[in-house]
């Protein structure tokens, strides 16, 4: 669902041409498949600097392309992760969540899931974070590509429009489907991508445009500096015309793109902080749960605000408005994911893709950026923990081990009440947990040599280029093969399991059961993504085939 590439080719849509020199000392040739997805006829001369991140194919019309091969198999991880979040309400495994509740805003939690639960359940966290990164960078990727080939920003701004659209009618079409024609919109991920998508297009085009007239007003200051200062030097006479086959920048020119490109990552930066603070602003009980003694059992329940003085007709009438920034169940619309609350994860990714383009490609500098960056997001998350700040959960936790010590720092009480964040609408600490955990996935990732990755992981690098038909199709795969499981090797299900799809009144929560049905899922997965990735890419780049 997110677009990757260097250039180009991206989840929900990773179909751009992501082309990507890649300098370096020395260039080694090699014939190869493009991630073994592709059919025969696309096999080309492949020029690699060590054997890492690009890999080279031919697409329609004879076209050389390059996809780097770290955010592919990022996307495929997340799919698989993805298909097991969901397989676990088709079998009624465990109740979704870490807390046995769902991990919303201000919502008590007073028991945690069991571990193997609790882990699958936090490692699926990181999915639609990883998406809307993802997202992000194919934006970066793919203008480029397009504006390299003599795309305006006007076609361009089309063509994100486009894509959105049909992000939204794909997600129409799939609640219509999955409801019986009950439910109109049922925004369970692709809503929020499909806006975020456009958003994140109008955003780079705009801090693109900025930048360069930001950087047209700084070459003129610099250049009238510099001419004042070398007035009388003839030193520019001695310097070369070209330079690594480019005219050389001068020195003025040079200043003037790195403060402009500089100014425009730090607005960025500083967006994507006010776009997931803005989370916790605009949360109605303010992130906390507020306990009452209950008249009639003199014990503790613990309600939110949203509980308290809120007109249920009233929010439903409005959902039109609330659907952007809060999960809402209105007239016929389910939206748990709301766009604008997710958009922070969009803006880093452009943020990332545009630091990855504008800056040295050698291959230690990237592996200490990926590091680094998770680093800094650990220590954020830390401090959510410890000071109390950005969190949608403050006074939430009550389990056991959180009420023999209520002067504890909640979060301090049990390693689970550590890692437990919100996702509806997600936090600081789930936006710094998510960020960090991928950011040294793709780290690691992105450092595997492509003929390992094409020979033992074209699985995963299958699923990341054809993302959003996964996305489709896996949710028919994953009610066939998980109500067959159900009906031949589960047991019944009472009134106090959870819920899960209404496909059985059967479960399976054996762990090495649950695992073997997942599995078995993404065996019939892998051939069905093969074939689809084998045929769009033989459409053209602007095909709406290459869509999914």
């Amino acid at each position: 669902m997110s677009h990757n590439g260097r250039n180009g080719n991206g989840s929900a849509a990773d179909d751009a041409d992501s082309r990507e020199p890649e300098p370096g000392p020395v260039q080694r040739r090699h014939t190869l498949h493009n991630y073994n997805s592709f059919p025969s006829y696309n096999t080309v001369q492949v020029e690699t600097s060590d054997g890492y991140e690009t890999t080279q194919y031919t697409a329609a019309g004879g076209k050389v392309q390059v996809r780097v091969i770290g955010p592919d198999l990022l996307r495929g991880l997340l799919m698989m992760l993805m298909a097991m979040d969901h397989l676990t309400m088709a079998l009624r495994s465990w109740e979704h969540g870490q807390g046995r509740v769902s991990e919303e805003d201000g919502a008590p939690v007073e028991k945690w899931n069991h571990p193997v639960a609790y882990v699958v359940r936090s490692l699926t966290h990181l999915c639609a974070p990883g998406f809307m990164l993802l997202l992000g960078m194919g934006v970066v990727y793919l203008g480029n590509s397009r504006k390299q080939q003599g795309w305006s920003s006007l076609r361009l701004l089309r063509y994100f429009a486009l894509r959105m659209a049909v992000l939204v009618l794909v997600t129409v079409l799939q609640g219509l489907v999955m409801t019986g024609g009950k439910t109109w919109l049922l925004n369970i991920v692709l809503f929020a991508l499909a806006v975020d998508y456009f958003l994140a297009g109008v955003i780079w085009l705009l801090i693109s445009e900025a930048e360069r007239k930001l950087t047209k007003i700084l070459i003129v200051v610099f250049a009238t500096e510099e001419r004042a200062c070398d007035n009388d030097s003839d030193s520019d006479a001695e310097q070369p015309l070209l330079h690594a086959g480019r005219p050389q920048m001068s020195a003025a020119e040079e200043k003037a793109t790195n403060i402009s490109r500089g100014v425009c990552n730090l607005f960025l930066l500083v967006l994507s902080l006010v776009t997931i603070f803005w989370n916790i602003w605009l949360s109605e009980n303010h992130g906390h749960c507020v306990t009452i003694k209950s008249e009639s059992t003199n014990s503790l329940a613990s309600i939110t605000s949203n509980g308290v003085g809120n007109d249920n007709q009233e929010l439903e009438k409005y959902w039109w408005l609330r659907i952007w920034f809060w999960p809402v169940a209105g007239y016929r619309v389910i939206s748990v994911f709301p766009p604008l609350a997710w958009l922070s994860f969009a803006v880093l990714g452009i943020f990332y893709g545009r630091v990855v383009i504008g800056s040295p490609r050698a291959r230690y500098a990237t592996l200490v950026r990926h590091v680094g960056s998770g680093l800094i997001f650990t220590l954020v998350f830390v401090l959510t923990r410890l000071l109390h700040f950005g969190n949608l959960s403050e006074n939430c936790l009550q389990t056991p081990e959180n009420n023999a010590h209520p002067k504890r720092n909640q979060y301090l009480a049990s390693p689970a009440a550590f890692f437990y964040t919100i996702k509806y609408p997600p936090d600081v600490a789930f936006w710094a947990y998510a960020l960090a955990v991928n950011s040294f996935i793709l780290a690691a990732l992105r450092h595997i040599p492509v003929n390992f990755a094409k020979k033992w992981l074209a699985f995963m690098l299958d699923f990341g280029t054809t993302a959003l038909f996964f996305y489709v199709v896996h949710f028919f795969v994953v009610v066939l093969v998980g109500g067959v499981m159900c009906a031949l090797f589960g047991h019944p299900a009472d009134k106090n399991d959870p819920a899960g799809l209404p496909i059985s009144d059967k479960k399976i929560d054996n762990a090495f059961a649950f695992f073997g049905v997942w599995l078995l899922c993404m065996l019939i997965m892998w051939p069905l993504c093969r074939w689809y990735s084998k045929f769009k890419f033989s459409k053209p780049s602007d095909s709406l085939w290459r869509f999914f």
